[in-house]
């Protein structure tokens, strides 16, 4: 059984509607990508049931197996770190007291120090050390890298890593940072403005687009429709391509493969313009 399944899941706010549906499959890690306001959050309060979808279904994985990592903790502002692993403790049988105690010290988070002490760093790192202290086997982590300085993310994504070695382990990942993804990320889905743009393997995704440049007159008119995100320049023109249309811009136009976030950048400022 799949950890997570969306489908038809519909959310109306003003001026936002999110309508999408989405698998994380077993085993993997999903990585969940887009621009601040795309939606992702929304997607994931909605699977929580934090927030109530106006339509669709969702099946998700026994909460005792769930680790959550959100953009802020949501433990009481005044418990001690200390505090929040002993009471925590009392609702996961499998909770590991020395796990706990050694994720925290070694991600240089204090014992002692208040939830309302700590930065959003230290939040995001107490969070994940309390998922990986009680048996979690599927981990949703909402933006989890955000305000962690680069050696603090590389310890995170070690600890993704490790934690994935378990066949049974999977991960949803959010995040705007795309070269978090690169590193650890089996699946992609790209949304934008609260819809799926495109979901694959990490690797399929990267082949089915070339990012594309040539000069002020290699793209005619009726042929700049079949580039993304275009943006003209004195010297010419650049845009993301399918791979499948990519030799019909002709022999003059410069390919090459593009990265996770040429492709998420590319679709939200074709999206912008639509």
């Amino acid at each position: 059984m799949n950890p997570l399944e969306l489908h038809g899941l519909t959310k109306h706010y003003p001026g936002f509607t999110l309508d999408l549906s989405l698998t994380v499959p077993r085993g993997y890690v999903m990585g969940f990508v887009g621009a601040n306001g795309s939606g992702k959050t929304t997607t994931i309060k909605c699977a929580l049931g934090l927030v109530r979808p106006d339509a669709g279904t969702v099946t998700l994985a026994p909460k005792s197996v769930i680790g959550v990592v959100l953009d802020q903790p949501s433990y009481v502002a005044d418990w001690t770190v200390a505090t929040t692993g002993r009471l925590l403790s009392r609702f996961y049988p499998s909770w590991d007291a020395d796990r706990f105690a050694a994720l925290t010290d070694g991600a240089g988070v204090p014992s002692k120090r208040r939830i309302k002490e700590l930065s959003r760093g230290m939040g995001m790192k107490l969070q994940l050390a309390v998922a990986l202290s009680h048996g979690a086997e599927f981990l949703i982590l909402d933006e989890p890298t955000s305000g962690l300085d680069p050696f603090a993310r590389d310890q995170l994504l070690e600890g993704l890593a490790e934690f994935m070695t378990d066949e049974n382990h999977s991960v949803l990942f959010s995040t705007h940072i795309t070269s978090d993804l690169d590193k650890i990320a089996d699946y992609v889905t790209v949304i934008d403005a609260g819809r799926v743009v495109t979901s694959s393997t990490l690797d399929d995704l990267v082949e089915s687009y070339r990012l594309a440049s040539g000069g002020p007159d290699d793209l005619p008119l009726d042929l700049s429709g079949l580039v993304i995100g275009l943006r003209r320049h004195r010297t010419g023109w650049d845009g993301l391509v399918a791979t499948d249309d990519a030799a019909s811009l002709g022999r003059h136009v410069q390919l090459e493969e593009p990265t996770l976030d040429d492709i998420v950048v590319r679709i939200a400022k074709e999206r912008a313009h639509v």
